[in-house]
């Protein structure tokens, strides 16, 4: 299973924001200089993870982006599921005419809720516990 690359920044954004100290705010070219990804597609993900309620945006001059939930709240394997479409493979009966009798969408149905399932006990905060590598990358030059 392959995330999109939508999913991947909204990941690295997420423990980017759970890297900062408390009541830190960062921007979104601060996020998009350091993922190096252009800032209107960033946009586009801090919009949504706002919209999820994973962060806080706040406009005007002490403004900013940070985390609203707890980075130990926050579980990879949920954002995946808010984020992802997840559907695998096309079976409808109109795309592949074996889907009536095919078994193989309920084995990628099982695949991909096990996969999930393992990332539920990870959370953000997990990636950063004990990850002085981690820190020292996230951290400006």
């Amino acid at each position: 299973m392959q995330l999109t690359s939508f999913t991947d920044y909204a990941l690295r954004t997420l423990i980017f924001l759970a890297s900062l100290p408390d009541e830190r705010r960062t921007s979104i070219s601060e996020v998009s200089a350091l993922f190096d990804v252009s800032r209107n597609h960033m946009v586009k993900v801090i919009n949504k993870l706002g919209h999820l309620g994973y962060i806080r945006t706040v406009r005007g001059k002490n403004g900013g982006i940070q985390l609203m939930v707890a980075a130990n709240a926050i579980t990879v394997g949920q954002v995946i599921r808010d984020l992802e479409p997840l559907t695998l493979v096309n079976c409808s009966v109109e795309f592949c005419h074996i889907t009536p009798a095919c078994r193989l969408k309920e084995k990628l149905a099982q695949a991909k809720n096990v996969f999930l399932a393992e990332l539920e006990h990870c959370t953000i905060a997990d990636l950063l516990n004990d990850n002085q590598e981690l820190l020292i990358l996230l951290s400006p030059p």
